[in-house]
C-alpha cells in the first residue's frame, strides 16, 4: 500500500479493538501515525498501556481502555463515556479475536461460546452503537477484520469460521444499510491471510513464517479503505500471502 497517506487522520479519532498486539497493534500504529487518536480497547490492559506510552513517547495520540468485547454493557457503557465526555469515535476497527484449535467433537460448550462471542457477538455490539452515533453525525468508518475463513474452512476451526463467516454476512448488511442510511459512513470487511502475529505463532509455533504475511501489510489495507474517495466505496478487501494455503 501508498504510504502517501501519511497525517490524513488528523483531527479524527479511532478505536480498535484487540489493540494491544498482533494486527491489532499494528493497525494502531499505522492510526496513530496518520495523525488520529487511537483508543486502544483490548482485555490485555498491560500490553495496551505500553503500547499507549510508546506512541506518546513519539508525539502520537493513543490511550489505553479496559474492554471484554463479549459483554454487551460494557460496549454500551464506553460509548456513552465517550459521548458524556465530548467524545467521539470517527473510526471503529473490529479486531479482536479469539480461537480454539480443537475438532467439533472435542469442543467444549464454554470454547464454542467463548470464539462466537469473542469473533462474532462481539463486533456485532461495538458495530451497533458506533454505527447508530456515526448516522447522528453525518459520517464514520466501520472496518470489521475477517478471515479467509469466512470464504473457506478447514479442520479444527469450526466455531472460528462460523463467526468469521457471520461476521461477514453481518458486515455485508451493515453495508448495505449505511448506503441507505448516511451515504457518508463507510463500511469495510478485510479478509485478512495468515499473518506472522501472536494469534498464530503462538498456537503453532512450527509454521513456516515464508508462508505468512507481516500485520503491517493488512494495517495498511484499513488505510487504504480509510483514504477511498467519498463517491467510491472499498466494500471487502482480500490481502493474502502469496503462498496463502487456504484461498482460494
Amino acid at each position: 500500500m501508498n504510504n502517501g497517506t501519511e497525517n490524513t487522520l488528523e483531527g479524527r479519532s479511532a478505536l480498535v479493538t484487540g489493540g494491544a498486539r498482533g494486527l491489532g497493534a499494528a493497525i494502531v500504529r499505522r492510526l496513530a501515525g496518520a495523525g488520529a487518536t487511537v483508543l486502544v480497547a483490548d482485555v490485555r490492559q498491560e500490553l495496551a498501556k505500553e503500547l499507549c506510552e510508546s506512541l506518546l513517547a513519539e508525539g502520537r495520540q493513543a490511550r489505553p481502555v479496559g474492554l471484554d468485547v463479549r459483554d454487551a454493557e460494557a460496549v454500551a457503557e464506553l460509548f456513552e463515556e465517550l459521548d458524556a465526555s465530548g467524545g467521539a469515535v470517527d473510526v471503529l476497527v473490529n479486531c479482536a479475536a479469539v480461537d480454539v484449535t480443537k475438532s467439533v467433537a472435542e469442543l467444549t460448550s464454554e470454547e464454542i461460546t467463548r470464539v462466537i462471542t469473542t469473533d462474532l457477538l462481539g463486533p456485532m455490539y461495538l458495530c451497533r452503537e458506533g454505527y447508530r452515533r456515526m448516522v447522528a453525525r453525518g459520517g464514520g468508518h466501520i472496518v470489521n477484520i475477517l478471515s479467509t475463513a469466512s470464504l473457506r474452512t478447514w479442520t479444527e476451526a469450526g466455531p472460528y469460521s462460523a463467526a468469521k463467516t457471520g461476521l461477514r454476512a453481518f458486515t455485508h448488511t451493515l453495508f448495505k444499510e449505511a448506503q441507505r442510511d448516511c451515504p457518508g459512513i463507510g463500511v469495510t470487511g478485510i479478509v485478512a491471510g495468515g499473518m506472522e502475529t501472536p494469534f498464530i505463532m503462538e498456537r503453532f509455533p512450527e509454521t513456516d513464517t515464508a508462508l505468512l504475511q507481516s500485520p503491517e501489510v493488512v494495517a495498511d489495507a484499513v488505510m487504504y479503505a480509510l483514504s477511498v474517495p467519498a463517491g467510491s466505496a472499498a466494500a471487502e478487501l482480500v490481502v493474502v500471502p502469496r503462498r496463502e494455503v487456504s484461498w482460494p
